[in-house]
């Protein structure tokens, strides 16, 4: 009796653990699936609701935002009505992106610029920024690491994010499906094994 009970313990701890790996592994691959569709949707970083996924590849801003993480950012609208403190997102060179906090505000007439400093950094960037190179606005949103998988996924070979998790996801359960089988065939050996030595006990 005790025997039966602990094997029906076991096997709903066993579903238990099967039905949790099963379930990481489809949230990663629908999670990564959404972050290759929208990074080529949009032709790089993915953007919905007027904001942005960026990653941040450089310690500049640590350790508020760590190297390799994710950053959401508000894409800017009026880019002369930040303030000091804010960290904003701009375009340095044709393609870098620069994630830096405003130090400074200097206006002069109609023109607006923003000296800025990494948090990491020991000085003020070089150049002010000019308020129409703003891109956008850190929210305060950051996910760590997930900036490497987020720039892999904007290179050519991103759709490569999906056959990992893909392929665990299906050897997994090749895996369980013959498990099961096996559970199942076990039983009937037995019972056959069974009939077979009480059909030896009456011929005998």
């Amino acid at each position: 009796m005790r025997s039966t009970k602990k094997k029906t313990a076991n096997g709903k701890i066993m579903k238990w653990v099967n039905n949790i790996i099963t379930a990481i592994l489809m949230t990663l691959l629908i999670s990564l699936a959404f972050i290759v569709v929208i990074s080529k949707a949009s032709g790089g970083e993915p953007q919905f609701f007027g904001y942005q996924l960026k990653t941040v590849l450089s310690g500049s801003m640590e350790p508020g935002i760590q190297t390799g993480s994710i950053i959401a950012v508000k894409i800017a609208e009026d880019k002369t009505n930040y303030k000091e403190g804010d960290v904003i997102t701009f375009q340095e060179a044709e393609d870098m992106l620069i994630t830096h906090r405003i130090t400074e505000v200097v206006k002069n007439g109609d023109s607006v610029l923003y000296r800025t400093k990494g948090d990491n950094n020991n000085a003020e960037d070089m150049n002010p920024v000019m308020a129409e190179n703003v891109v956008a606005q850190y929210t305060g949103f950051t996910m760590p690491y997930v900036g490497y998988f987020n720039n892999f996924a904007s290179s050519k070979n991103g759709a490569f994010l999906l056959i990992v998790p893909g392929l665990l996801l299906l050897l997994y359960s090749a895996f369980t499906l013959w498990k099961a089988i096996s559970l199942i065939e076990i039983p009937q050996r037995k019972q056959a094994e069974v009939i077979a030595e009480d059909t030896g006990k009456s011929t005998s």
